[in-house]
């Protein structure tokens, strides 16, 4: 088939689990004319350099994920948010190869919608790091030790909710004190939570 791209050939060769269902969603992802590329490790399908849906898979189910998911209509209710903090990209989820094909012309409907979303140029409107959760003990930190409070704020928004949502995630107030203090020499240093 046309626009299949040799490079992204590996990831379909080395699956292990979701081999059927990789090739029927890389058939009907390329009949919608997108662009096959290798981002991310995964096959990605772009529109004029813009990323519109890529494929992956995990041990429960394999997917397609569409960047601006949250912009879709999503008139038949399938598209999942993969965890809250996810704020635009959208996944359909498959566990066999028998839901890709009798979804077959309900997802190219969605693919064409996503390549619309795109050519309109829409944006989604993120949410800011004032609008995450900024624990407590973080916030006593932030409070006490200025220089702290300085390099957050110099932090890129990325970097402050990449900590902010770390130090939010565990649910004792000891282990969110034991991740801050970790952390507090690597922001001194202006540096994000996987630098």
């Amino acid at each position: 088939m046309s626009g299949m791209n040799p490079k992204v050939d590996f990831f379909f060769n080395k699956a292990k689990q979701w081999q059927e269902e990789y090739e029927k969603l890389r058939l009907i992802v390329l009949d919608c004319g997108l662009t096959e590329e290798l981002k991310w490790g995964c096959p990605c399908y772009t529109f004029k350099d813009s990323n519109i849906v890529l494929i992956h898979g995990f041990k429960e189910y394999c997917a397609l994920l569409f960047m601006k998911g949250v912009l879709l209509s999503d008139t038949h209710g399938i598209l999942i948010q993969q965890t809250e903090n996810v704020q635009v990209a959208r996944q359909i989820r498959f566990t066999n190869l028998r839901e890709i094909v009798d979804l077959e012309s309900v997802l190219k409907n969605y693919i064409h919608e996503a390549i619309e979303v795109e050519k309109a140029g829409l944006k989604v409107e993120m949410k800011t790091t004032a609008e995450f959760k900024m624990p407590e003990e973080f916030q006593y930190k932030l409070d006490h030790i200025p220089a702290l409070k300085t390099a957050f704020e110099a932090l890129t928004p990325g970097r402050q909710k990449g900590y902010l949502l770390y130090f939010a995630a565990a649910k004792q107030a000891k282990t969110r004190e034991a991740r801050v203090e970790k952390y507090i020499p690597q922001i001194l240093d202006g540096k994000g939570l996987e630098d």
